[in-house]
């Protein structure tokens, strides 16, 4: 089937900064690589400024510009609303586009509070009645080594999950003369390091071991309580954590400890996870991204240990869809391949994931986690897991 005769799929991008480019990225790369059904066309970005929007359009391969992400509701050639804004938007735009009839992929951390959360939640659940399907941009499950490490569970090659390590170290704010920015704010970001990185890993072990969490004891610190003005003299207050490290549990009674800091000296992406089961334990590495390692505890001692998987070949989650084994993929690709599955659940006409259920459930684990932190660490169940 050519281009020319498969159904069309339009998109419009709200924001184009750090996410909005990525995403942009994606949409413009994904039909080239992946089979799909539908093609998708970017055909609109809305922005504040509508200048700025304009280049921004142009730059990044989308075919008209709005000042008003409002005015995408009104158009017909556009199916599916890219939400790429920081999180006090996020609520808003994905109702009122889930309203309109649009598709939605919103970012995450999907809201700013559980309460937005769950109004998101119940808009999507209502649209996917009327076939309108939402999902939230968790990028790294479309990791390959850890959609690999997901399928090895599953497949119980490391039994029943006793330890869960989860640790999402950055530098980028270990300079305290780094400037201020809306993610220090919280009633634009909703959290700091917590919401930032930690909703990825929290995220990143609900997905590769199939489990809750049910209930975490927390500590936050903001080391860095002033920062320079970007625009000018003064400093400004940072109203956000600098780093967050919790204890959990898991449904499948498995313990779990959790490290989000972006003032982590050296470390520029290392979102790290570690898997501990009866029969074997699996490790990832976002600054090694194509590798995995894995344990086989039922292997004879005097030859078991762990081993490198380079996850590179044709039979890997998503890899087959990119270059010759050995050719490594990069934190671009995971964007594609997330767009590349929506693309699919909407022609199918399947809920895609992660749902925005999913993102609820995260959202409540980054609630429980402030409120144990504001009790000096009292345990605290995640509403709606189960034990």
């Amino acid at each position: 089937m050519t281009s020319t005769d498969r159904r069309t799929l339009g998109i419009a991008l709200v924001g184009h900064a750090f996410m909005g480019r990525a995403h942009s990225h994606a949409w413009r790369s994904v039909d080239a690589f992946f089979d799909l059904p539908w093609r998708p066309v970017p055909v609109a970005l809305a922005g504040r400024d509508a200048d700025k929007a304009a280049t921004a359009a142009g730059r990044l391969g989308w075919a008209s510009s709005v000042d008003d992400w409002r005015k995408l509701l009104e158009r017909d050639d556009v199916d599916l609303i890219d939400i790429c804004t920081p999180g006090d938007s996020h609520a808003e735009i994905a109702i009122a586009a889930l309203d309109a009839g649009k598709h939605v992929l919103c970012e995450k951390p999907m809201a700013n509070t559980v309460a937005e959360a769950e109004a998101m939640a119940a808009a999507a659940e209502q649209a996917a009645v009327r076939g309108v399907r939402s999902m939230v941009g968790f990028s790294y499950r479309r990791v390959p080594a850890l959609a690999l490490a997901r399928n090895l569970v599953a497949q119980g090659r490391i039994g029943t999950i006793r330890h869960v390590r989860a640790v999402y170290l950055q530098d980028w704010l270990a300079d305290p003369d780094a400037p201020l920015s809306w993610r220090l704010d919280r009633r634009r970001a909703g959290s700091g390091a917590l919401g930032d990185i930690g909703a990825h890993i929290i995220d990143a072990t609900q997905f590769v071991t199939g489990e809750a969490v049910t209930g975490v004891s927390a500590l936050l610190d903001t080391f860095v309580t002033e920062r320079p003005l970007p625009d000018g003299p003064g400093h400004g207050a940072v109203t956000v954590d600098d780093a967050a490290l919790f204890l959990g549990r898991l449904s499948g009674g498995g313990l779990a400890s959790f490290e989000a800091s972006r003032v982590a000296a050296g470390r520029k992406n290392a979102l790290r996870l570690e898997l501990n089961g009866t029969h074997g334990s699996l490790a990832f590495d976002l600054e090694a991204m194509n590798e995995l390692w894995f344990h086989d505890h039922t292997e004879e001692s005097q030859t078991a240990g762990f081993r490198r998987i380079l996850v590179t070949e044709p039979q890997h989650p998503y890899t087959g869809a990119w270059w010759p084994a050995g050719h490594g993929l990069g934190y671009d690709h995971t964007f594609t391949n997330e767009v590349a599955d929506l693309v699919i659940a909407i022609a199918a006409g399947k809920d895609p994931s992660p749902s925005f259920a999913d993102g609820l459930a995260v959202q409540r684990v980054l609630d429980a986690v402030e409120v144990s932190a504001a009790d000096a660490g009292r345990w605290t169940a995640i509403a709606g897991a189960q034990p």
